[in-house]
């Protein structure tokens, strides 16, 4: 299985956005988002840090989305 890469939240931002999430609130540094099927998620967007795997892991795991689906969009985006 492919590693997840270590990953912006702004592009984490740009997949939920993408998958039809949006921003709901946020509370300091961590954007919480919304979908209408009511799935939720926090993205944490400190300055200057990225995602780690872990959490970029459990974010997808929050969204029901699998690994193969970001890592596609993630190809996609990058061209």
């Amino acid at each position: 299985m492919t590693r997840l890469p270590v990953v912006a939240p702004r592009s984490m931002i740009a997949f939920l956005k993408y998958l039809g999430f949006e921003k709901s609130r946020q509370h300091g540094s961590h954007i919480f988002f919304r979908h209408s099927d009511a799935r939720t998620v926090t993205v944490p967007d400190h300055k200057g840090e990225d995602l780690g795997r872990g959490i970029t892991n459990k974010i997808l795991h929050d969204v029901e989305v699998s690994r193969k689906e970001f890592l596609d969009w993630l190809g996609k985006k990058g061209r």
